[in-house]
């Protein structure tokens, strides 16, 4: 007897942690999806991108590039995706931060590359052959190869 009433309660905890909220995400999805309309960005399930430019009732015409259309079903839509949000910086925060992504770009080659940075020599790995002047191969009398 004690038995069934710690099944029992065992699947009433997993109906509650489990299987009820993936009823409920799947239920947003399914509103998400059939509020779509034109103009929304989605993801399709065939996993292209695109833009609504038509919908009647379960039929939608889904742009994925310039001019090129699919008809499909809302049932062939994904996700919605949120808008894109435009960023509004001042021209001198961008020109800052540019410049440390460029130093950051750099010490990450010169980590690389054995702590050399551009310009000047790095390490030749497994793969890369180095690569010598006609000048240096002539003051040096035996071959390396």
């Amino acid at each position: 007897m004690q038995f069934l009433i710690i099944m029992a309660l065992m699947l009433g905890v997993m109906y509650v942690l489990m299987i009820r909220p993936q009823r409920q995400k799947q239920a947003q999805q399914q509103t998400t999806i059939s509020k779509a309309g034109v103009g929304d960005d989605v993801l399709t399930t065939g996993g292209m991108y695109g833009t609504i430019t038509e919908a009647e009732g379960d039929d939608v015409v889904v742009e994925i590039a310039s001019g090129v259309t699919v008809h499909m079903t809302r049932r062939g839509i994904a996700a919605v995706l949120p808008p894109e949000e435009e960023e509004d910086e001042d021209v001198e925060d961008d020109d800052a931060e540019s410049d440390d992504a460029e130093d950051f770009e750099d010490d990450a080659v010169a980590e690389a590359n054995g702590g050399a940075r551009n310009g000047d020599e790095g390490a030749v790995t497994d793969d890369e052959e180095a690569v010598r002047s006609a000048a240096a191969d002539a003051s040096t009398g035996d071959d390396r190869r």
